[in-house]
């Protein structure tokens, strides 16, 4: 028996929905909205409404009847801390991220529209590895100050389904491996998967710089910008995500830009490159101290694991650690979908959020 699944990832400025039949896609496509309609709202939950009926009218228009569905999955949104997994959506999930989400992220309709549409033809509603999946031990929560806590919020969807198609690709049981896994897109989270959990990780704010993200910067520094009375908690937020890293130096966060800048011989962008993937090998060696240095593999993953260039010379740096694979790409909506295939299949039983 197969299973039709629909997989719903809303963005800032786009929703992605995707049909598998089992692990066979059906479609793939990405909903855009102009700058203009979504200025209408003044948050990103007023648009629930909105991208439920831009859903139901592309499946209508690829001829796909919602009505063949066996479970509808949507992107985990900025729940208080979570396991990893599948969590069934219940009214108690749909209640905390209307009113109590951690902050205002589009993912956090992800649950809400599934429900909505898997609720219309009487099939289960899944969540799968939320952006707040946090699995870190006591030692690894400790900051250095006590009123700070660290956290753990990142790409842990597309991360946790990386460890697991590397492991079920070399016949492993991923529950006895160690392995690290860096996600490098527009943000980088680096996570530790220890024996089957996510023990460790580095989330954008705390770790090397990307693209669009400063990343760890020093303390004072960073105090005396913010009372210097030159930007609001607004600036310097969107200093640190939005207009740091790469950007804040070359005024793009392109990636294929800079490498097209230092094939014509900008050497100030070779540094700003070099410097990113020498913050990216630290984080990654930084895991591997964790597990005493017992790591079995390093998978680079993210858009920007696409690059050869980049990714050779970062795997330069860390291949005295283990061995390294490259699995380019955010690989979101398969995540998604396989997650909640692996419950219909009864190879995974989804968790009750309470």
């Amino acid at each position: 028996m197969s299973f039709k699944i629909l997989a719903i990832n809303p963005g800032s400025t786009s929703t992605k929905i995707a049909v598998y039949d089992d692990e066979k896609l059906i479609m793939n496509e990405s909903i855009l909205y102009s700058s203009e309609e979504l200025s209408k709202y003044k948050s990103n939950m007023e648009q629930l409404e909105m991208r439920i009926e831009s859903i139901k009218k592309l499946l209508l228009e690829k001829n796909i009847k919602i009505e063949n569905l066996d479970a509808v999955v949507g992107r985990g949104g900025a729940l208080p801390p979570v396991k990893s997994g599948a969590y069934k959506v219940n009214d108690y999930m749909i209640d905390t991220l209307k009113n109590r989400a951690v902050l205002d992220h589009a993912s956090n309709l992800g649950a809400i529209i599934a429900k909505s549409i898997a609720d219309s033809i009487n099939v289960d509603s899944y969540i799968y590895d939320s952006i707040s999946v946090d699995e870190m031990s006591d030692v690894a929560r400790i900051s250095g100050l006590k009123d700070i806590e660290r956290k753990s919020m990142g790409h842990a969807l597309n991360t946790r389904a990386m460890a697991l198609k590397y492991a079920k690709d070399k016949n492993l049981d991923y529950k006895k491996l160690n392995l690290i896994v860096a996600h490098i897109g527009g943000g980088a989270t680096v996570y530790l998967h220890e024996h089957g959990k996510m023990s460790d990780m580095i989330s954008d704010d705390e770790g090397p710089f990307s693209p669009d993200r400063s990343g760890r910067v020093p303390c004072i520094s960073l105090i005396e910008e913010c009372y210097s009375s030159k930007f609001t908690e607004y600036d310097m937020k969107k200093k640190i995500r939005g207009k740091g890293g790469i950007y804040s130096y070359l005024k793009t966060n392109d990636l294929r830009k800079v490498e097209e800048m230092i094939d014509n011989g900008d050497k100030n962008a070779q540094i700003i490159y070099d410097a990113m993937i020498y913050q990216m090998a630290k984080a990654i060696g930084e895991m591997a101290t964790v597990v005493d240095g017992k790591v079995d593999a390093i998978i680079i993953t993210g858009g920007i694991a696409h690059s050869k260039k980049f990714t050779e010379k970062l795997t330069k740096k860390i291949k005295f650690i283990s061995k390294v694979e490259i699995m380019p790409g955010e690989n979101e909506m398969e995540s998604l979908a396989f997650g909640a295939l692996r419950v219909l299949k009864g190879e995974e039983e989804a968790r009750e959020f309470k």
